[in-house]
């Protein structure tokens, strides 16, 4: 049942499925803290209408499951006109759920950056937009390491919710192989060491990044 010719057989598909895991990760997660920072610029404006679709979006992607976001955009768009592929959708999917966690987590490492920085910038004549970018975010990123690092791992294993539409990641291939073989245990037991040895080393990337950056 578990030979080593069909782990030789076997290997080369999770390891591809465990590629497009990563790609959807990693860009998933980078594109949500790009979408973050703009949603978390507009949550603590003083312009009340920014503010309030900043927090709307926020409430509906933290609010919904992560699944139904991914079906209306495969599923749903389509009824209107609005083809994507897999991948694309998945994508989408991930990034913007990822922008409303990463939204949060800016937003709360903002808050912990001392409020005398702000009035420093002030008094030295720095702009609203130059005091964010040159002073306060640079602070919100060594603060936040942890929480990035845990929304990574997060969305790692989230990613196993697009085998739904047909996406060749990690647990799609898994289940596949689970079914064509009528074998689960090979199959999902290597899909649960891949998962395990990219979080470990996601793990030991955050650990390793929060000793040298964080401000703790």
């Amino acid at each position: 049942m578990f030979s080593s010719a069909s782990f030789g057989a076997l290997a080369p598909i999770l390891l591809k499925g465990s590629l497009v895991t990563l790609e959807l990760t990693i860009c998933s997660v980078l594109i949500g803290m790009v979408i973050g920072i703009f949603i978390t610029l507009m949550r603590i404006s003083h312009f009340k209408t920014l503010s309030t679709i900043a927090y709307v979006y926020t409430w509906i992607f933290r609010g919904t499951p992560l699944l139904l976001q991914i079906y209306i955009i495969y599923f749903g768009l389509p009824s209107v006109g609005i083809v994507l592929p897999s991948f694309l959708s998945a994508l989408i999917g991930l990034s913007l759920n990822s922008a409303a966690y990463m939204a949060e987590i800016i937003r709360g490492g903002i808050l912990a950056v001392d409020k005398g920085q702000f009035e420093a910038a002030k008094a030295l004549g720095f702009s609203y937009a130059v005091t964010m970018r040159k002073i306060i975010l640079p602070q919100t990123i060594r603060i936040i390491i942890p929480s990035i690092g845990n929304e990574l791992i997060a969305m790692l294993k989230d990613t196993s919710l697009v085998s739904v539409i047909a996406m060749s990641d990690l647990m799609r291939n898994a289940t596949l192989q689970a079914s064509s073989t009528g074998n689960p245990w090979m199959p999902l037991l290597g899909a649960g060491v891949m998962y395990l040895i990219m979080t470990t080393v996601f793990t030991v990337v955050f650990d390793n990044l929060e000793k040298k950056l964080s401000v703790y």
